[in-house]
C-alpha cells in the first residue's frame, strides 16, 4: 500500500491515479520553467532560434562547418554547448559522455522539438568485420553507463524511434550508401582499452560498437516523449592495440575523413532541400 493510500484510506483508485498525475504535471511545470532557462544559457541561442529539427554532434567543427554551409551563425561560442540553426534544423555540440546527453535531451524539453538525431562517433566491436569509416544505425543500446538509470527503471530497453531510424536507413541508401545495424554498448568509462575484463563482456554481448551516449539518448528521449534516433560512425577499432584512436589516427585515416563529410554534411543538407521543396523533412520525420 502507498503512502497516499495509508493517508487516504477512502479514496478511490481513480482518485489516487488523478491525485499523482496533478503532482507529475506540477513537476513537469517547475522543469518546463528550469529548461526554459537553462537552455538558453548553455548553448548561447535564444528559445525563438531553434528549428523544431534537432542534430545533435560531440564536436564545434561539425556546427562550424553547417553554420559556414548555411551562412549562419554560431551562437555558445563562450558556452559549454555551441548551436547553430537554418532551414528549422538546429545543430548542437553537447560534448561528450552521458550525463551531457541526458542534459540535453532535458533542455530540449523546452522546446519540444519534432525529432532529435544523433550524429555520433563510436568505436567498432567486430574487428575483422567492422572498419572506420563505416557507419553503424543502431537497432538498440546496452545501457551500461548508469545515467538513463536516473529516467527509467533497468528493465525499460534503450530503443529509437523506428520511424526515424527508417528515413535515416532510406537517406543513406538513396546516395549509394552502406551502413551495419546491430545493439551498441553505451559506457560511461572512457578510458577501458587496456582492460582485456570490459573486452570479453563486450564480445559476450555481441555488441557492433561501443560509445558513450546513444543509450542515453534513446531512454531519455523516451522518458520525455521525444522522437530520437542514431546514425554513428566508427572512428577507431578499439578491441587490439594497433585499432586505438590516437591524434595522428583520428586526423589521417583516409577511412574515417573520406565518411566524415557524408555523416556530417548529407543529413542537414537533405531535410534543408525537402524544405526548400515544399515537403516535410522525410529524414527527421516522426
Amino acid at each position: 500500500m502507498s503512502a497516499s493510500e495509508d493517508q487516504n484510506p477512502h479514496l478511490t483508485h481513480a482518485e489516487i491515479d488523478a491525485a499523482f498525475e496533478e503532482q507529475h504535471r506540477q513537476e513537469k511545470d517547475v522543469k518546463h520553467k528550469i529548461v526554459e532557462d537553462w537552455l538558453p544559457r548553455y548553448t548561447g541561442m535564444p528559445l525563438n532560434k531553434f528549428g523544431q529539427y534537432i542534430l545533435l554532434v560531440n564536436f564545434g567543427n561539425y556546427v562550424r562547418m553547417f553554420a559556414d554551409m548555411h551562412g549562419v551563425e554560431v551562437h555558445g561560442i563562450d558556452r559549454p554547448m555551441q548551436a547553430a540553426t537554418a532551414e528549422d534544423i538546429t545543430i548542437i555540440n553537447f560534448g561528450i559522455g552521458s550525463p551531457n546527453a541526458g542534459l540535453i535531451i532535458d533542455l530540449l524539453e523546452a522546446i519540444k522539438p519534432k525529432a532529435v538525431l544523433f550524429l555520433g562517433k563510436c568505436g567498432g566491436i567486430k574487428t575483422g568485420k567492422n572498419q572506420v569509416g563505416d557507419m553503424i544505425l543502431p537497432i538498440a543500446a546496452i545501457r551500461g553507463e548508469g545515467t538513463s538509470d536516473d529516467y527509467l527503471p533497468p528493465e525499460v530497453p534503450a530503443l529509437p524511434a523506428f520511424a526515424l531510424q527508417k528515413a535515416v536507413s532510406t537517406t543513406i541508401r538513396d546516395y549509394d550508401r552502406d551502413y551495419w545495424t546491430g545493439v551498441v554498448y553505451t559506457t560511461n568509462k572512457r578510458v577501458w582499452e587496456h582492460r582485456d575484463d570490459f573486452k570479453k563482456r563486450l564480445r559476450d554481448l555481441r555488441c557492433i560498437a561501443v560509445d558513450m551516449e546513444t543509450a542515453t539518448i534513446f531512454v531519455a528521449a523516451f522518458k520525455n516523449s521525444m522522437p530520437a534516433g542514431a546514425l554513428l560512425l566508427i572512428s577507431d577499432m578499439p578491441m587490439t592495440p594497433e585499432g586505438v584512436k590516437t591524434e595522428a589516427s583520428d586526423k589521417g585515416d583516409l577511412r574515417f575523413c573520406g565518411a566524415t563529410p557524408f555523416h556530417r554534411n548529407r543529413f542537414p543538407q537533405t531535410i534543408a532541400e525537402q524544405r526548400a521543396n515544399g515537403e516535410a523533412p522525410e529524414v527527421l520525420k516522426r
